[in-house]
């Protein structure tokens, strides 16, 4: 009998270490992020000097992050799920495509002011609404789903104006890439706008307590009565907002609409999400892990276009990020299916 309880202990014990190095691993996993973010601060201050924290610089950080921020936040919450989103390119160009349709532009008679913005989200949210329901009724993974209507959304991009980039000719709208509010430029404002809706929905909604739920083991909230099956679809139609607010604010900054708007968003994306904390396989990250994703990108490839890095290799280092990133991932002990 008491070998079978000197047994019973040591088995308990080891699970009990084993809980402990977890919990270490976790808050390790929680903290890194944000010293490499503080390191890589660091390191271009002592390179740069002065010139990596002057005024310009630091609107040109805000600047270079807005759209990938608001792109993340949305995949954020179907990569919580555990699913992937690849319409990401197609969406953001289509949507910033309508905008420049459906302002005054050179191109069409169209003439919607802020209505012609709103339209062109909706047209995004749609589609995020169509992938999410394609994906829980037809049960079609959603990588493919989405995949799919990458390039059904460049299409209709492409259809909108006839091949030839319509010009932004509404002056208010053409003004707003310049416009500031307490030394921030506007289009970061819309960014900030964008995460604390995201945050907001997270912490403070059942909603964002039934992503992380689904995210982790969907058949528990299924089990007490959570409709799984509309959670998805909501955070699918939660992305393509975000993805059509990141199109608008693009054709904005750029003076005119087209589907290139939305060209290599979809992997750093996904390389700031991940980056940011948030597992591939569900139920761990969040929006705020995003943000510092993002800013970790962002202050990393203006850090090295500043230092006269090759645009070559910095291509490279994104790859590299990418793949670390999914390697830490996996090391969290996390199977890697996207449903």
């Amino acid at each position: 009998m008491a070998r079978a309880n000197a047994k019973t202990m040591t088995i308990t014990d080891e699970f009990a270490a084993k809980i402990k190095l977890d919990h270490k691993k976790e808050r390790l996993m929680k903290w890194t992020p944000i010293l490499v973010l503080v390191v890589m601060i660091v390191v271009f201050t002592a390179i740069m000097g002065n010139a990596f924290f002057s005024v310009g610089n630091l609107v040109a950080l805000l600047n270079q992050m807005s759209i990938p921020l608001m792109v993340a936040l949305g995949l954020t919450f179907v990569i919580m799920i555990g699913s992937i989103d690849l319409s990401i390119n197609g969406t953001v160009g289509m949507a910033g495509s309508l905008a420049g349709v459906f302002l005054l532009n050179t191109r069409t008679e169209f003439d919607l002011g802020i209505w012609g913005l709103v339209l062109a989200i909706f047209c995004s949210v749609l589609i995020g609404f169509i992938i999410g329901m394609m994906h829980v009724k037809l049960k079609i993974p959603s990588f493919m789903v989405s995949f799919a209507f990458m390039n059904i959304c460049i299409g209709i991009g492409m259809l909108s104006y006839g091949g030839i980039h319509p010009t932004i000719e509404d002056p208010f709208f053409r003004s707003v890439p310049q416009m500031s509010f307490l030394g921030i430029p506007a289009i970061a404002w819309v960014a900030i706008i964008v995460f604390v809706i995201c945050f907001f929905i997270q912490e403070y909604t059942p909603f964002g307590r039934y992503v992380y739920a689904v995210g982790t083991d969907e058949t528990v909230p299924r089990a007490v009565g959570v409709n799984v099956s509309r959670v998805k679809v909501m955070v699918f139609t939660l992305a393509g907002f975000c993805f059509g607010v990141a199109g608008v604010v693009g054709a904005l900054r750029l003076g005119q609409g087209q589907v290139g708007i939305g060209t290599g968003l979809m992997f750093p994306a996904q390389a700031a999400v991940v980056i940011g904390g948030t597992a591939l396989s569900g139920g761990k990250g969040g929006v705020v892990n995003t943000l510092i994703g993002v800013l970790i990108m962002t202050v990393l490839f203006n850090g090295l276009t500043m230092v006269g890095i090759n645009p070559h290799i910095r291509t490279g280092i994104e790859g590299a990020i990418i793949l670390i990133a999914v390697i830490l991932t996996v090391k969290r002990g996390a199977t890697i299916i996207s449903k």
